[in-house]
């Protein structure tokens, strides 16, 4: 095939979501195969610039004969059929490299799939890749010793986000449909806003934990879909819910609220956003961006009114979140590392040296996460859904130390002020793109709603992407 001819092909395949993707498998349009050589015509075309890309699984091109076989001769087929996916690699994939960030960790090839990885198999999903993260999960860039910097694929020289950046960056390049990240602060949804794609963070216990690491603070991270599209995170959504009867967190089986909800449902569907000073200092453009969405909520239907979150005004999220986590996660990294202290990278560094918590602080800040809950539990009586930014600013240049929002020198740890909060609360969260920045870089609106209310983020997610002015936009490498 012309050199040419196949770009267009390998882009025309590319530029499809998953589900469009499987219904041209069923259709015969594409096959399987095609698909997957497709996407990794892609890895090698965009990665190098990108470095989303850790390990290429050996087996994609064969299994993706098999599910190629498996619809000529007619046999019932998942809702994932054929469709190469990617993971974060700080979940365990069989037979495949899992190496968490670290040069610790080095040349480690799980026996299991983590549960997540496993039910997207089941459902007809082929592993393509793993990606990027930083040391252990645990920055908001990426980068590390192991596999080096991600980059953000609409600008180079600015961060993807952390810490599943390196699956953020791979989707929005078009190396991949749909994948897996984890979240523990902002993991999912800062990297999808700043690489302008779509990321759920369900209720804490909707989907398992079971096979990824760090598991502490457990009570915090959540496991998530990463797309292009809101349909294509509610499909995954549908595919990951439910217990393992492993992990003991993972025991919600009622109201599921699986796929994207019945109904239009805009009429009654009561809207709060805010975005300064509920979130601290704001970037104009993130403002503006919160705002237009609103408007085009209220546009749809929808009842919508600016509010405040006066918890907000009383608790830093953050600092709880530092406090809480300390006693947890500062051993978990001082065991993993014993004896190879000097492969560990400054981000893991840094955890280290972040101040013991005493027991009555802990004990302060657990109650003040309580008040949190309140707070957002009160809020909930008045309204259905919470728009709001998902960061302060839009994709910032490596390294950044602090960030300058209207005059104000705030640290980098400000990144997570708008994220931390439903973390530490469980509330479900979805970051998807709304807006575009004077600079030309995606700029992401979050979407929060009541515990085990994912129905109604994604009904509402649906109606911002159909009023969306950066629909279909892509970064051009």
């Amino acid at each position: 095939m012309d050199e040419e001819v196949r770009a267009t092909v390998v882009s025309e395949i590319t530029d499809q979501d998953a589900t469009a993707l499987v219904a041209l498998i069923r259709a015969g349009d594409v096959s399987p195969v095609e698909v997957v050589r497709a996407h990794l015509d892609r890895i090698e075309a965009k990665d190098p610039g990108v470095n989303a890309i850790v390990t290429l699984s050996a087996d994609a091109l064969d299994l993706a004969k098999i599910a190629e076989d498996a619809v000529r001769t007619g046999e019932a087929i998942g809702p994932l059929h054929g469709v190469p996916f990617t993971v974060k690699d700080s979940m365990d994939t069989v037979g495949l490299l899992t190496q968490r960030g670290s040069p610790i960790f080095r040349g480690r090839i799980p026996d299991v799939d983590a549960v997540v990885v496993s039910r997207m198999k089941r459902a007809g999903g082929i592993v393509l890749v793993k990606t990027n993260l930083p040391e252990f999960s645990y920055a908001t860039e990426t980068n590390n010793l192991l596999s080096g910097r991600t980059n953000n694929p609409w600008d180079l020289g600015r961060t993807p986000g952390g810490s599943s950046g390196g699956e953020s960056a791979a989707i929005a390049a078009g190396m991949s449909p749909i994948g897996l990240g984890s979240d523990v602060a902002i993991s999912l949804r800062g990297p999808a806003a700043h690489t302008g794609i779509v990321a759920l963070k369900a209720t804490h216990g909707r989907i398992p934990m079971t096979g990824l690491w760090p598991r502490v603070p457990r009570r915090f991270w959540h496991v998530g879909p990463m797309a292009r599209t809101v349909r294509d995170v509610a499909s995954a959504y549908r595919i990951l819910a439910g217990p393992d009867s492993a992990d003991g967190f993972a025991v919600t089986t009622a109201d599921l609220g699986l796929g994207v909800g019945g109904g239009d449902g805009r009429q009654s569907l009561r809207v709060g956003w805010v975005a300064s000073p509920g979130f601290g200092c704001i970037d104009p453009d993130v403002q503006a961006t919160v705002e237009a969405a609103a408007v085009a909520l209220a546009t749809a239907g929808a009842q919508v009114r600016h509010i405040n979150i006066p918890v907000l005004e009383r608790v830093d999220p953050i600092e709880l979140f530092f406090r809480l986590q300390a006693m947890e996660i500062k051993p978990a990294f001082h065991a993993a590392a014993d004896g190879h202290e000097s492969d560990i990278y400054r981000y893991v560094r840094g955890v280290y040296n972040t101040p013991d918590t005493t027991m009555s602080e802990f004990i302060n800040a657990e109650q003040q996460v309580e008040s949190l809950r309140d707070g957002f539990a009160e809020l909930f009586r008045a309204c259905d859904l919470l728009l709001c930014p998902v960061t302060p600013v839009p994709a910032h240049v490596h390294n950044a130390k602090e960030f300058d929002i209207r005059g104000k020198k705030v640290p980098a740890s400000h990144i997570m002020q708008a994220t931390v909060p439903f973390n530490i609360t469980g509330l479900p969260a979805l970051s998807m793109r709304f807006g575009t920045s004077r600079d030309g870089l995606p700029v992401g609106v979050q979407l929060v709603a009541p515990w085990l209310s994912e129905s109604t983020i994604l009904r509402a997610a649906t109606i911002l992407e159909d009023l969306s002015p950066t629909r279909n936009m892509h970064p051009v490498l």
